[in-house]
Parts: structure tokens; sequence; C-alpha cells
């Protein structure tokens, strides 16, 4: 009878490169799973997120209005549990919330991009009536004021708040391990609230950053990084070709 074959350690697989996904639960699910559909084991996903949604109840301003506008998900989400009828047109800041708002039964129009590229193209609409724009307590840029100061009638009105809660355990062990880490950020407070997380003094590893915009790259910009991409534009599937991007810069694991 022939002896075992021994495996060859030097052939073994790989660990994937960890990747810590700080987004809310059910969006840092969905780009983890996003993450292995494109990467498979080159990447290993920890969904570890730094805030999570409280939705408000406040009282619906008078109306009527022309529409609502979103800048998250988070405010379809909020409207949808206002529990009362609301404009059918609904402005939204890019595919993903417009995909959620249109699965709340909006007629959606969206400016697949940020903000400021809301705000172009609101600015560009034949619409002139009064918005009604539901929105988080935090939210990135001043869209209402922007929009006063062009002469639109905007009503705000905050249906959510992001409450921050602690890094998890498992992602604060990895993080005071010598290797690479990837932490794609995206938003400002997502990357001040991953800063005041680190654990302190205690941070070895190689934390390779991808920023979904300029304005995440600069919150970023004091981490203790080993380097730092942002992305073509602001939506999931440019913060993949950013991992793309670490990925060729990655030290080994």
């Amino acid at each position: 009878m022939g002896m075992a074959r021994q495996s060859d350690p030097s052939q073994a697989a790989r660990p994937g490169i960890p990747v810590l996904v700080t987004r809310p639960r059910d969006q840092g699910d969905a780009f983890a799973r996003k993450l292995t559909a494109r990467f498979g084991a080159r990447v290993r996903p920890l969904v570890t997120p730094l805030m999570v949604p409280e939705y408000l109840s406040p009282p619906l301003p008078d109306g009527p209005f022309e529409a609502v506008i979103f800048t998250s998900a988070h405010g379809v989400e909020g409207a949808r549990r206002l529990g009362v009828p609301l404009p059918r047109l609904a402005w939204c800041v890019g595919r993903s919330t417009a995909a959620k708002a249109a699965a709340a039964g909006f007629e959606t129009r969206s400016s697949d991009g940020d903000v400021s590229d809301l705000l172009a193209s609101l600015l560009a609409a034949p619409e002139r009536g009064r918005f009604l724009y539901l929105r988080g307590v935090d939210t990135v840029g001043d869209l209402e004021s922007a929009l006063i100061s062009k002469d639109f009638s905007v009503v705000s009105l905050q249906v959510y708040l992001q409450k921050a809660i602690p890094l998890g355990e498992e992602c604060r062990a990895l993080l005071t391990q010598p290797g690479p880490v990837f932490v794609p950020l995206f938003s400002p407070r997502s990357a001040h609230l991953f800063a005041k997380a680190l654990p302190p003094t205690e941070t070895r590893a190689n934390l390779l950053v991808a920023a979904m915009s300029e304005a995440v790259a600069t919150a970023a910009s004091s981490l203790p990084r080993l380097t730092l991409v942002t992305a073509a534009r602001p939506d999931a599937e440019a913060m993949l070709d950013a991992v793309e991007t670490l990925l060729a810069a990655a030290p080994l694991p």
C-alpha cells in the first residue's frame, strides 16, 4: 500500500485579505456579497457596522409638495415608516437610493452621483413647486440651503438618525495583528467613527483605505494607513474598483 501523499504547504490557498465593511447591517451585507461575487477567496469580508439607523416619527409639514428628495436609502425607509401620503415623484441622489424608492412605489429620477450632482439635476429640472427633503439628522452637504439660495421652496424633515455603535470585538482583535486590512469607507462620518474606534496604541494592521469621495478621503486623511484610493464615482461599483486597486497594492498576508 502506498503512503498517503502529504500536502505541500506552499500550495495551500492563502487566506483572503480581510475587508472591514463598516456600513449599516443591510447595506454592509449587500456590499459584502458584491465583494465575494467579484473577488472570491481573494478577500474575506467582515461586516462590522459603525452605525445603526434609528427611525423617527416627526409630524408631516403642511403641503402640498411637488416632489420628495432622498439622499439615502434610509431616507426612503424613514418615509415609508411615516405611513402618510407623499408625492409620487422622488428625486434621488444615486442608483441604489432610486432603486429603494422605486421599490417603495415612487416614480424616481436619479442623479447617479453625489449631493452636488443631485443639486445640479434639480437646478436643471422644470419643476419649481415645493419640495419635501426627507433626510437624516447627520447629512453630507447642506442641500436644503443650496436649493433655497437658488429660489427653490424646500422643507426638510429628519426621518432617521444614524446611531454610532462600537466596533466589533473580532474587528478590534484583527486590527491589533500585523497584516493588510482593507477598509472601504462610504461617508465622512464613517471615516471619523472608524478613526475614533481604532484600538489606541495597539493598531498594528496595515490599513488600505478606499474612500467613496474626496470628502470621505479628507475625513480619512488622519488614519494610520498604508495607502488610500478614492473611488472614481460615488457608487458601489466604483468602490469595488477601488478595492481592486488596493489588491494590487497590498503586501502579501
